[in-house]
């Protein structure tokens, strides 16, 4: 759940930056014979224009990425035939992701479904087979995040007291650890509060919406992560056991406009901190209630009226777990998100045979 994912952007990125520095090398070549043997120097001699063409060409064409000569090196099946069978079946080919993993080796671990997939990965859709749990198919409402600059981030918590490590070297107060992208930028005093602030800011669009922020307690570390190939998946924010969305915001989809006659679409409602990414890592620091009943009935309980109890007991039902503590976070949008593509139109699919 944890991992990165390369999309075509980074793949493609990496290609061409190796075709670039092949033509590159070639043109260092071309110029140093020309010193050496005083001949007049040609730049349409010099540049190779169709080395970037062929390579990129090549890679989408056979689907081995990476240099031509050292074929064996690069990774096969990248590209590949987009399936045309059905509707259904070319949709749930544009969400499937595969693990570099030697399909030979039986084994079991890679294959099992992880706790961490849980929203992020369809449990049921696997080929069957040797690449069985190898090749996944994201979930219905799971995105990539597309990674944005570091230095927005850097900015703002430098401007929120970060210290930087120099300064206090040999100070003994207890402080958090900054993480941006997996480096250490420095250290901050009072966590809560930073954490706090950064989801505030991120709620209102001032921070890009897929930055994620980890706080871990046992650690003291605070990690924030803004790269590129990390799955994550929306949630409704809950504020003091109340769902953060309304009816207006509801009524406000249906007509597509706001009330000021602005267009009201997804992108509003990220933006106005109704609903919120989450990636895998993120997703453990917080609470999330399964449906917005169980937050009627978790508030109902703490302030201890009755719960609403269905008189009409269902063999079916989940099963509600016991009195636990009442701060939910996050609440889902549904739980049947999990499923992806194809396993979302089997009907029933919580009944066997």
């Amino acid at each position: 759940g944890k991992k990165r994912l390369d999309l075509a952007g980074p793949l493609l990125a990496n290609l061409f930056r190796m075709l670039f520095r092949k033509l590159t090398k070639d043109v260092y070549r071309y110029l140093q014979k020309c010193v050496e043997t005083h001949k007049e120097f040609n730049l349409a001699l010099a540049v190779k224009h169709n080395t970037i063409t062929n390579g990129l060409k090549y890679s989408l064409a056979t689907g081995n990425w990476g240099d031509q000569k050292k074929s064996m090196a690069s990774k096969a099946g990248v590209s590949q035939v987009l399936n045309r069978y059905t509707y259904a079946s070319t949709l749930s080919h544009l969400r499937r992701c595969n693990t570099p993993l030697g399909r030979e080796g039986k084994i079991a671990k890679p294959r099992q479904l992880h706790n961490t997939h849980w929203g992020m990965v369809c449990p049921a859709e696997t080929p069957e087979g040797q690449a069985c749990g190898l090749v996944k198919n994201l979930s219905l409402m799971s995105c990539i995040s597309v990674g944005s600059l570091s230095a927005p981030v850097i900015e703002f918590l430098e401007e929120w007291g970060l210290e930087s490590l120099e300064e206090n070297a040999h100070s003994s107060t207890p402080c958090t650890k900054v993480f941006v992208n997996g480096v250490w930028m420095g250290v901050h005093r009072d966590p809560a509060n930073l954490v706090k602030t950064i989801k505030k800011l991120r709620r209102k669009d001032d921070i890009s919406p897929e930055v994620s922020v980890v706080r871990d307690i046992r650690e003291r570390e605070l990690r924030l992560y803004t790269d590129a190939g990390r799955v994550c998946r929306p949630l409704f924010i809950v504020e003091e056991q109340q769902l953060a969305i309304q009816k207006k915001h509801i009524r406000w989809l249906n007509q597509k406009t706001s009330d000021d006659g602005e267009e009201y679409k997804w992108d509003q409602l990220v933006r106005g901190g109704v609903i919120e990414l989450l990636d895998a890592e993120e997703e453990e620091t917080v609470m999330i209630c399964m449906t917005p009943e169980d937050l009627e009935n978790s508030r109902l309980q703490s302030s201890g009226d009755n719960t609403l109890d269905n008189e009409d007991f269902d063999p079916a039902a989940r099963l509600k777990s016991g009195v636990n503590a009442h701060t939910w976070t996050h609440c889902e949008i549904h739980p049947s998100m999990i499923l992806g593509v194809c396993a979302s139109i089997i009907p029933f699919p919580d009944h066997n045979q």
